[in-house]
C-alpha cells in the first residue's frame, strides 16, 4: 500500500489517524483535513471496504468535502471524516462503538463526529458515553440535532428547485421529471418532498424492491440501479455513494441538470469539466447537501433551534446561484468555482 500522502486524494490533510482495538474488533480511520475555521466536523461511515486503501481514500475524500461543505455553509467548523471498517456481515457492537468514542476523545476535540451511512442517532448515544465530541444525538421536538438525514434531504430539495429554475426556466416542480438514484434517508426524504410538489419521479436503488415500494408510494416508476444515470429526465439526482459521475456515465447522461445529495459525486476533478462541456448544470454536492451538517453543527455549537437550522438551509439555493453565476461569467465548471470559493474560505486559496 502506498503511503497516505502519496494517494491521489491526499490534500495536505492535517492528520490521518488509524485506530485498532483488538478486543472490540474496531478498525477505524479518522481523517482531519482542516481545522482552520474550527474543530474538524464530519460524520462516521460504517462500511465494508474491499481493502484498507479504499477505506483511507474514502476518508480522505470525504474529509476534504467536509472542509469545503462547512466553509460554504458558514459554519465555524473545519472538516474531518471517520470510517469504521465493517466486516462483510456489517457486525456492529456496543463495545466497538465505545472504542470508537475513546478514539475520538484521544484527539482532544480536534474532531467532532455524527452519523453517516450505516450509523444511527442511537449509535451516537453509545459513542457519547465515551466522549463529548459527538453530535446528531436524539433531541426534543423543535431543537437542533438528531438524525441529519431529513435536513440533508430538505437542502437537496431546495437545490433541485434552484436547478430547475436555472436549467429549465420553471418556478415550480410540478411535472418536472427527476431521476433519483438511491432512496435511503436522504433520497427517500427527497422523493417525498418532490412528490408533494407534483414532480414526476423515476427511482432506482441497490434494492429494486425498495425502489418499487417508493415508486408505488409516490406514484413514480422504478428502474434497475444501473439504468438510472442514463434515463431521459429533466434532472438526475444522485443520492447514494460517491464517484458515480465518470467519463462513461457523464457521456450517457440525458438531462439538463445533476443535483443530488451524494458526497463526492465526481470520480475525478476532470469530470467537472466533462459535465460542463456537455452543457449540463451541476450542483456541487458539498453545497447542495449541507443541510445535515448545518443541523448537527448548530447542535454541537449550541447555536439556535430547529427554526434557525431551517433558516440556514434556506440559503443553500443562494449559494448555488452564486456558484452557477460565477461559472457562467468565467467559463469555469461549477465544481471548480465551488472549490475555489471554499479553498479561499479555509485559507488555502
Amino acid at each position: 500500500m502506498s503511503a497516505t500522502w502519496d494517494l491521489p486524494d491526499y490534500d495536505d490533510h492535517e492528520a490521518v489517524h488509524l485506530f485498532r482495538d483488538a478486543e472490540s474488533g474496531l478498525s477505524a480511520i479518522i481523517a482531519v483535513h482542516s481545522t482552520h475555521l474550527g474543530p474538524a466536523a464530519g460524520g462516521v461511515r460504517f462500511w465494508h471496504y474491499p481493502d484498507s486503501t479504499r477505506a483511507i481514500t474514502d476518508a480522505l475524500r470525504l474529509s476534504r468535502g467536509m472542509s469545503f461543505k462547512n466553509a460554504m455553509a458558514g459554519l465555524p467548523m473545519g472538516g474531518g471524516k471517520a470510517v469504521i471498517l465493517a466486516d462483510q456481515a456489517k457486525t456492529k457492537t456496543e463495545d466497538m462503538l465505545k472504542a470508537f468514542g475513546r478514539a475520538i476523545d484521544s484527539l482532544g476535540g480536534r474532531y467532532v463526529t455524527a452519523e453517516d451511512v450505516g450509523m444511527t442517532d442511537n449509535d451516537m448515544v453509545v459513542i457519547r458515553s465515551e466522549t463529548d465530541h459527538v453530535s446528531g444525538l436524539p433531541v426534543e421536538s423543535g431543537a437542533a440535532g438528531g438524525d441529519p438525514g431529513p435536513y440533508t434531504a430538505l437542502g437537496v430539495f431546495l437545490g433541485v428547485q434552484a436547478a430547475a429554475k436555472r436549467a429549465l426556466g420553471v418556478n415550480r416542480l410540478k411535472d418536472v421529471h427527476v431521476a433519483i438514484q438511491g432512496v435511503g434517508s436522504v433520497g427517500g426524504g427527497l422523493a417525498k418532498l418532490l412528490a408533494e410538489e407534483g414532480a414526476r419521479l423515476t427511482i432506482a436503488d441497490v434494492s429494486i424492491e425498495r425502489a418499487r415500494a417508493f415508486a408505488t408510494q409516490y406514484g413514480g416508476e422504478a428502474v434497475e440501479a444501473d439504468e438510472i444515470l442514463s434515463i431521459e429526465a429533466d434532472i438526475v439526482s444522485p443520492n447514494a455513494l460517491g464517484a458515480i459521475l465518470d467519463e462513461q456515465s457523464i457521456a450517457a447522461l440525458r438531462c439538463a441538470a445533476v443535483a443530488g445529495g451524494a458526497n463526492n459525486q465526481l470520480a475525478t476533478p476532470a469530470d467537472g469539466q466533462r459535465i460542463y462541456d456537455r452543457g449540463i448544470l451541476f450542483a456541487p454536492d458539498y453545497v447542495i447537501n449541507a443541510g445535515g451538517i448545518i443541523n448537527v453543527g448548530l447542535e454541537y455549537l449550541g447555536q439556535g433551534d430547529e427554526a434557525e437550522v431551517k433558516a440556514r438551509i434556506a440559503k443553500i439555493p443562494e449559494r448555488l446561484e452564486q456558484v452557477w453565476q460565477e461559472s457562467a461569467e468565467t467559463g469555469a465548471p461549477s465544481a471548480d468555482v465551488a472549490d475555489r470559493i471554499a479553498r479561499r474560505l479555509i485559507g488555502r486559496a
